[in-house]
């Protein structure tokens, strides 16, 4: 295509203005998690639920080719997201509330921002049991089960009387608007 000039796009991941740092209100709410960890988990996932957190991916050998001297060089290499086993035999995958978090569990592994839901889809799709947030600390908070599915699913956890319960999300239509 001689003489067409093609537009670079880079696509938006939704967090402009995100400078790597936990959302002080995410903090708080793993700080009260913290303080009793054996207690109700909903107020703490209520925070999580909107909030962009930061998968990890690492770089994964792919083929490797030898010189003369039967030496092994890289030949391709790919990115891959992690997921751990637990001693239980149960894998997670990883996902961090900052980069300052992330880089404590490894320096070398490279965020990818992504909202809560979409780190548990992937979860869900990896054929994980659970997202692990924060693994390396200051608090970790696993998301598993029933939560995991329906952040998964794009349901949200909201306050229902005492308790706590996930719902359907549903536009509304503008009651302003003249009919």
């Amino acid at each position: 295509m001689v003489g067409v000039a093609l537009e670079r796009v880079i696509p938006d991941p939704g967090f402009a203005d995100d400078d790597g740092r936990a959302d002080p209100a995410v903090t708080a709410a793993l700080a009260a998690y913290d303080a009793d960890p054996h207690g109700r988990n909903a107020p703490t996932l209520a925070t999580l639920q909107d909030t962009r957190v930061l998968v990890p991916v690492l770089a994964v050998l792919g083929e490797v080719e030898y010189d003369e001297n039967g030496l092994a060089h890289d030949k391709t290499s790919d990115m891959a997201t992690v997921l751990i086993t637990g001693q239980d035999g149960r894998t997670a995958l990883l996902a961090f509330t900052s980069q300052e978090a992330l880089t404590t569990w490894n320096p070398e592994a490279r965020p990818v921002a992504v909202s809560l839901r979409k780190a548990a889809l992937s979860a869900i799709q990896d054929g994980a049991d659970a997202l692990l947030v924060d693994v390396a600390g200051p608090v970790l908070f696993p998301i598993e089960g029933d939560d995991l599915r329906a952040l998964g699913e794009d349901l949200l956890l909201v306050r229902v009387g005492e308790g706590w319960g996930w719902a359907q999300a549903v536009e509304r239509p503008d009651v302003t608007q003249e009919r």
